[in-house]
């Protein structure tokens, strides 16, 4: 009874946010009557907060996470780019409602307990990402996931928007993303240690040409 009611409480409240839902409503979806539904949820606080956590399991997990490692394989580069191609994926389905997160945060703002809890699943997301970064060995981890997340959100409000390509067109930002925060090899830092040295030579070699002009 647990689950028919957290089930029918997810599909609603994903669709039509947390304030327009009441739990009569949703005990009528389940089936259950409402003091079943209070043995189980005292409150409708309580309710949405299950409905949170389940969209962690279900989507973040169950869905992104579990999505990019199929399609990525064993490579952390190739993971998070699939991340957008699990996204292109959701984004065609007739039953695309956007990230729950996202709402629920925006519903209810950032200081509201099931805002907080929001900002909190999508520092899990964010958190995800770095571990992929760290594994994928790419400079600055940290700052790296906070753009990549930047760019994940974008393409969600964008499919929102009607724009059913916004993911492919993320990934190809995130392609550059990952460049810039790429290790150079021994080479580049050969040649950009060359770089430098010759910058810096033909700095002194001006500065010399302009005492001697001052001298003359």
């Amino acid at each position: 009874m647990r689950e028919r009611v957290l089930a029918a409480a997810g599909e609603l409240m994903a669709r039509r946010g947390i304030r327009d839902v009441d739990l009569v409503q949703v005990a009528n979806a389940a089936g259950v009557s409402v003091t079943q539904l209070h043995d189980h949820f005292p409150s409708k606080q309580l309710l949405a907060e299950a409905f949170l956590q389940r969209r962690e399991e279900e989507w973040t997990l169950g869905f992104v996470a579990a999505g990019a490692r199929l399609r990525g394989g064993d490579a952390p580069e190739d993971r998070l780019l699939a991340i957008f191609e699990v996204f292109h994926d959701w984004f065609q389905r007739d039953d695309f409602e956007a990230c729950s997160f996202i709402n629920v945060l925006i519903e209810m703002g950032r200081s509201h307990p099931l805002g907080i809890a929001s900002r909190e699943y999508l520092a899990n997301i964010r958190a995800l990402v770095e571990s992929l970064a760290v594994d994928a060995d790419l400079e600055r981890p940290d700052e790296f996931a906070a753009s990549w997340h930047i760019l994940m959100k974008g393409s969600i409000i964008s499919a929102v928007e009607g724009d059913t390509e916004a993911a492919m067109r993320a990934q190809l930002m995130a392609r550059d993303l990952i460049a810039r925060h790429r290790r150079p090899t021994v080479e580049e830092e050969i040649e950009l240690s060359l770089d430098g040295w010759a910058d810096r030579t033909a700095i002194a070699m001006r500065s010399g040409e302009r005492y001697l002009d001052d001298w003359e």
